[in-house]
């Protein structure tokens, strides 16, 4: 065995899915981008730099086979012309990279959104959907037999096209899995009435595509666990992943919950390979029955170190990771290639993707804005020949970490200052909080980037506008204060603000009451009720938690650390988080027992705790430590002291504005200040020489 080959044994194995062999095992998987309906070469360079950073297949974002199955405006219609000629780009653009790419193709169903194409979602029977809000309309038997020849037409499309090979979406809760389902399924015909009836359709579907494509290989993504109340049985699920062997699948994706389901499966919280249980399961099903098709695990599993233990311990035959190819094209590449530390790993936060998904924005990601602006910002940007312009990055934090990168990437010598000892700002008090820990492998990474692009990093040392004489530009970047409150007693000794509680958590009492309920004050929150993990620990602690917590193992959860209540005046707990992970970081801090409260008046901060009135009556929040989190302040007394000196300089992050900001917006303006700072500086150095 190869010393590559020798790090990932499992994972760079050779594979087959059907007719296609696979240089290895591991996926990407798909994605919706709200990007398929725009500029198809955008679509194309995105596509591309993944296939060049190794993945073995990529699987496009669904493609709806009609216009009723569109989970949006923003999904390509495989009945429409118009948005074929975008996938021929594509696909060209990836096999000239060297990759293989396949299509999915999707149907809504009930999950369709009415205002999309004003067209009354379908579904096997009339049940109202809380994620879409639609009361579909029940498919009579003319209406089942036409989705199922859009599904084969699509399908002959995508081969037409030049795919290698197509996916059917059969999970998350789309039309193929409501089929599937008891909740969603209240028919009583040859489509439903009981398991066996409920998977006539999927198999349909199943037999139709493969009749429709031949040889090609065909992947149905199907739903491991709904995680919805009276949903199928893990029985009734492996029967059916049996069933679409036998009607020709020649793989099986295995998703895992509904867009309805209240146990989190995509969020930072769910502990890396969390669910790999119900593929190895599948796995097991399938092998039973002597159709042991290669199964595909997925969810939370963000490095090649987890995909090689999922395969090595038999959970699933290959690995698909969607987010993380967000995070970082050459994932693959570098990890196969024994550079990975390099890789920039995806933190779960949902906010440039999934998040978008559910709308028309274009995704992207927090930790690498370029995802999905490929050819805005390529990936050999014209070097200066000789002077290098000096640009000052002054702040580590999120957009200093990106600013100092991106205009380093340009072309310009970058020095980095940082008053902390360390790079990553508030990404460090996030990486405190369990289930954040990636966040501080984003620090981790920008620090190797940093150093292999010749920034000079400076920490442990605050600078002030005399010591940024002499360069071209100063990109502001020092990031944010805490806010300060009005309050009788706030500058007591029994009060301190979110950062000093982050620093200090040893030292803070059994009883605390944060003032402030954004995403600040539930992460907080759930940090003081968990406590940090000790030293040394494998994660096995989280899993099993997790489990527990979401009724998926029976089990007995250690008590809270402390006693915590966090309050704010007026608006929801957590509001500014995003929305696919505000309601499931909310659910785990209440259920850890920390109580939440809005409509608070304050009358003050007592050495007792918090005086406050609630639904009218008058309460003492008791409190050993009283903590401020009642959001933030721009930290940018530098701006005016470069203005006075004349010296060009830009804001970014949280040292620009606070309203609104959020990690995306500040990596975002990093790129693009470092961006233009390094081409504007490069410019005048060419005049001036």
């Amino acid at each position: 065995m190869s010393g590559t080959a020798a790090r990932y044994p499992s994972a760079q194995t050779p594979v087959t899915i059907g007719a296609l062999t696979l240089p290895h095992r591991v996926l990407m998987g798909s994605m919706h981008l709200n990007r398929e309906t725009g500029d198809a070469a955008a679509l194309a360079a995105f596509y591309a730099e993944r296939a060049r950073g190794g993945a073995a297949l990529i699987i496009t974002g669904g493609a709806a086979v009609n216009r009723v199955g569109a989970g949006s405006a923003g999904y390509t219609l495989l009945d429409d012309p118009a948005h074929l000629a975008t996938w021929r780009v594509v696909v060209d653009a990836v096999h000239e990279a060297g990759g293989r790419i396949a299509l999915q193709l999707f149907h809504a169903g009930r999950y369709a959104f009415e205002s999309s194409f004003s067209l009354t979602p379908v579904a096997p029977s009339a049940v109202h959907s809380r994620f879409s809000g639609a009361m579909p309309l029940a498919l009579d038997e003319a209406g089942i037999a036409a989705t199922i020849d859009d599904f084969a037409a699509g399908a002959r499309t995508a081969i037409a096209l030049g795919f290698d090979g197509v996916e059917v979406m059969a999970s998350e809760g789309y039309l193929l899995n409501q089929f599937a389902s008891p909740v969603t399924n209240l028919r009583d015909d040859a489509w439903g009435g009981d398991a066996v009836r409920r998977r006539a359709f999927p198999l349909a579907v199943t037999r139709a595509v493969r009749a429709a494509i031949g040889s090609a290989p065909l992947i149905v993504r199907i739903s491991g666990a709904d995680l919805v109340p009276g949903s199928s049985t893990p029985e009734e699920v492996d029967a059916l992943a049996v069933a679409l062997a036998g009607a020709g699948a020649d793989a099986l994706d295995v998703g895992i919950g509904w867009h309805e389901a209240r146990v989190p499966t995509v969020q930072s919280m769910v502990p890396h390979g969390a669910f790999t249980d119900v593929s190895a399961r599948i796995r097991r099903a399938l092998a039973r029955s002597g159709a042991p098709v290669p199964v595909i695990a997925a969810n939370r599993i963000n490095a090649l170190a987890q995909a090689e233990r999922v395969l090595a311990d038999g959970a699933a035959d290959l690995v698909s990771m969607a987010r993380p190819f967000l995070a970082d094209p050459h994932i693959v590449a570098d990890s196969f290639a024994g550079r990975q530390e390099r890789v920039n790993v995806c933190i779960g936060c949902n906010e440039a993707c999934i998040d978008r998904s559910f709308g028309l924005e274009p995704i992207s990601c927090t930790v690498n804005p370029r995802a999905g602006r490929e050819l805005e910002f390529p990936l050999a940007p014209q070097r200066p020949r000789g002077h290098r312009a000096r640009i000052a990055v002054v702040g580590a934090g999120p957009a200093g970490m990106e600013a100092a990168r991106a205009a380093a990437f340009a072309g310009a010598q970058v020095t980095l200052f940082e008053a902390a000892p360390a790079i990553g700002g508030q990404f460090l008090l996030a990486g405190a909080v369990p289930g954040k820990e990636d966040f501080l492998q984003t620090a981790q990474s920008f620090e190797r980037v940093l150093d292999r692009l010749d920034v000079d990093v400076r920490c442990g040392r605050a600078v002030t506008a005399a010591d940024l004489a002499g360069f071209a530009h100063v990109i502001i970047a020092t990031g944010v204060l805490p806010r300060r409150v009005d309050l009788p007693g706030a500058d007591g000794p029994n009060v301190i603000d979110y950062a000093q509680a982050f620093a200090g958590l040893a030292q803070l009492g059994a009883r605390i009451a944060v003032i402030g309920a954004g995403g600040i004050a539930v992460d907080l929150a759930h940090l003081l009720v968990e406590g940090r993990p000790p030293d040394g620990a494998d994660g096995s602690q989280d899993r099993d938690r997790f489990l527990i917590e979401n009724g998926l193992r029976t089990g007995i959860l250690s008590p809270p650390a402390r006693q915590v209540t966090i309050m704010r005046r007026s608006g929801p707990i957590g509001a500014g988080m995003g929305m696919s992970t505000r309601w499931a970081a909310v659910q785990a801090i209440r259920r850890r027992g920390v109580r939440t409260l809005t409509g608070v008046g304050y009358h003050g901060i007592e050495p007792g705790g918090v005086r406050i009135e609630i639904d009218g009556a008058a309460e003492l929040i008791a409190a050993d430590v009283v903590v401020i989190a009642a959001g933030q302040t721009p930290r940018a007394q530098l701006a005016a002291q470069l203005a006075e000196r004349g010296i060009a300089h830009t804001l970014v992050g949280g040292a620009r504005e606070t309203a609104g900001l959020n990690a995306v917006a500040a990596f975002e303006q990093g790129l693009r200040a470092g961006d233009a700072a390094a081409r504007a500086s490069r410019v005048q150095t060419a005049e001036v020489t």
